[in-house]
């Protein structure tokens, strides 16, 4: 009784931390359907990523903030729905609710078979390169340091190996990554492909939190 006892303290003391969050007041304020969108906001805000006319493709895609995000910046009004001027591609292994001229694809971006999938779907809207990859792909963490590394190693080798593959030359990258084993060897891959690296952690990533995002600008080797 006592551990459901502190269980249920915890759970409650998280929901009112949550309720009261004030990226997650204004993400129900702007129709985001996920605090994480004001993450992509701000790195976009900093580094000036987003133009109207890409193409951006959104890897670990569900709920969609990130796309949502996306579509208004591709909008010339910065409108939620309307005129968009450039494509997004999403994908995620969960299901997503559709986004206006969000194309989504369902699948596991580890698996070959979803991966040619991508690069179809690049080929038939007659992308021949990729602007802008994001993201915010996260294994389920396990608490042990060795196996959350590996995972997490595992999805951001995937991401930079399709960006090496896809990007234009001046294209980015950016990724999630968590403080721990898998941070200083994904630091070390970034700069040995981009020509800038730059580590945020965005307002809206609690303070708690271990995650980082790594950004990597212009292929230092294009193929």
């Amino acid at each position: 009784m006592k551990v459901k006892t502190q269980s249920k303290k915890v759970n409650k003391a998280w929901l009112n931390q949550h309720v009261n969050d004030p990226y997650v007041i204004l993400a129900k304020r702007d129709g985001y359907r996920a605090r994480a969108a004001y993450k992509l906001k701000e790195i976009d805000e900093t580094l000036g990523l987003i133009k109207p006319g890409q193409t951006v493709v959104d890897l670990g895609s569900t709920p969609g903030a990130w796309s949502q995000y996306l579509r208004r910046r591709l909008n010339p009004d910065g409108a939620a729905s309307g005129q968009l001027n450039g494509q997004i591609i999403a994908l995620d292994m969960l299901p997503m609710d559709p986004i206006e001229d969000v194309h989504f694809i369902l699948g596991d971006f580890r698996e070959e078979a979803v991966l040619r999938e991508l690069e179809n779907t690049l080929a038939k809207r007659g992308v021949k390169a990729v602007d802008v990859v994001v993201s915010d792909m996260a294994p389920n963490l396990s608490g042990i340091g060795s196996a959350d590394a590996a995972r997490i190693t595992d999805l951001i080798e995937l991401a930079v190996d399709f960006s090496v593959n896809h990007l234009k030359p001046e294209g980015s990258l950016v990724v999630k990554l968590f403080h721990g084993g898998a941070y200083d060897p994904m630091v070390a891959l970034f700069r040995q492909t981009f020509k800038v690296v730059k580590s945020m952690k965005p307002k809206a990533s609690r303070d708690r939190s271990s995650e980082t995002f790594l950004v990597g600008m212009g292929l230092k080797t294009s193929k």
